[in-house]
């Protein structure tokens, strides 16, 4: 591998760390805020371009910058890769045992750089470092599922550099590996060209999970009401057909249930929309949390809501719609509203969403007119 110049190889990877950190801050800027750790990648990448340019200029520049500040620089970046990815998946990074960690790896390069020079250590005392980093950050990515492609082919890049970093320094004690970072040995070049092409790969690997993160958003703002999460109109709409259709194979019942909150303009009027907003996001949190998992919770439009409850009766929808009457009764303080129902089930194969809605609607009309806060079925 003589054959390669290592300095044109930490050239290219940091023009390419410059550009993918462009790249990256510019995903940040267009891609939607809850998508976290664009700005930590963006900032990874940047400081290891910097330490690189400062690295290349071994032997031109003073010593403290091409060895120790860029030492530093790099294991900054890569601790910085692994706070993006913290930030992307929710977790809260700890950063002070991480900062006396790789403060005193400084210290310990410094000393090995001025007082008791050994490249040996140096190597040694900064491949563990980066090594450490990257295994907290595959344990990380392990732990978060589903795993995509994007999220794989992370992994694998940073498993590879890990690799890549293990095997250098058991080498280190083997084979000769000269005074600096550039000295002649025939095995440094492979080494430095591995993971300078792994970090390349990882920009690219963040960049895609953050692209995966999107298209998941976008799904789910299609399908989900942006206040209060309940499913769409449209969606709900497909799942009571594709329900339907179901029951008509097998001969199954299917409850559907149409939910309007009493006097809601009335609460909006007095206690403003900001009230009636938390009042439409409680109301929707506390069915989610009492349906069960096959279940489907849908915002028709304003206050109504309907739900579908797939292989249940008339009798058992009714005595789900009771449970739903008790936990709409609020804590006091806060804005009151009851809510009226009205139930049908599947009566006829050739029920539609439509038929459905229309039998649902009659009796909820009834709720309505018999004093609200009740229990209709059709």
């Amino acid at each position: 591998m003589s054959f390669i110049d290592p300095r044109t190889v930490i050239f290219l990877a940091s023009v390419m760390s410059c550009l993918m950190s462009l790249v990256l801050y510019s995903l940040k800027r267009n891609y939607p805020s809850s998508i976290k750790g664009l700005d930590n990648w963006s900032a990874a990448m940047l400081l290891i371009f910097a330490g690189s340019v400062m690295a290349i200029g071994l032997g031109k520049f003073p010593s403290i910058i091409s060895i120790s500040f860029a030492r530093i620089l790099l294991a900054a970046g890569l601790y910085m890769t692994y706070v993006g990815s913290q930030r992307f998946f929710g977790v809260t990074p700890r950063h002070k045992p991480w900062i006396a960690l790789i403060a005193f790896i400084a210290v310990l390069q410094l000393w090995f750089t001025y007082v008791d020079p050994s490249f040996h250590v140096r190597l040694v005392s900064s491949n563990l470092l980066s090594g450490l980093i990257f295994i907290m950050q595959t344990r990380l990515m392990l732990q978060q599922k589903p795993f995509t492609f994007a999220k794989l082919w992370t992994i694998s890049v940073i498993v590879l550099m890990i690799l890549n970093l293990a095997t250098r320094v058991v080498t280190s004690f083997i084979w000769p590996i000269g005074d600096d970072l550039f000295a002649q040995s025939p095995y440094q070049p492979f080494f430095v060209a591995t993971f300078v092409f792994c970090i390349f790969l990882l920009s690219i690997g963040v960049m895609l999970m953050a692209t995966d993160r999107l298209r998941t958003e976008l799904e789910h703002l299609a399908t989900h009401d942006s206040l209060t999460n309940a499913l769409t109109r449209r969606h709900m709409n497909e799942a009571c057909e594709r329900e339907l259709e179901r029951c008509r194979r097998h001969g199954h019942s299917m409850a559907f249930l149409v939910m309007d909150l009493d006097n809601f303009k009335t609460v909006n009027d007095t206690y403003g929309h900001q009230a009636g907003d938390r009042i439409l996001i409680n109301f929707v949190a506390k069915i989610g949390a009492l349906l069960r998992q096959p279940d489907h919770l849908g915002r028709f439009g304003g206050e109504e809501f309907v739900a579908l409850l797939p292989e249940t009766t008339l009798d058992e929808a009714v005595l789900v719609a009771e449970r739903i009457l008790k936990i709409c009764v609020l804590r006091e303080n806060e804005p009151s509203c009851t809510v009226s129902i009205g139930i049908t089930t599947n009566q006829k194969d050739t029920d539609t969403v439509d038929t459905l809605m229309k039998r649902a609607d009659a009796a909820l009309y009834r709720a309505k007119a018999q004093g609200r806060n009740q229990v209709e079925t059709a």
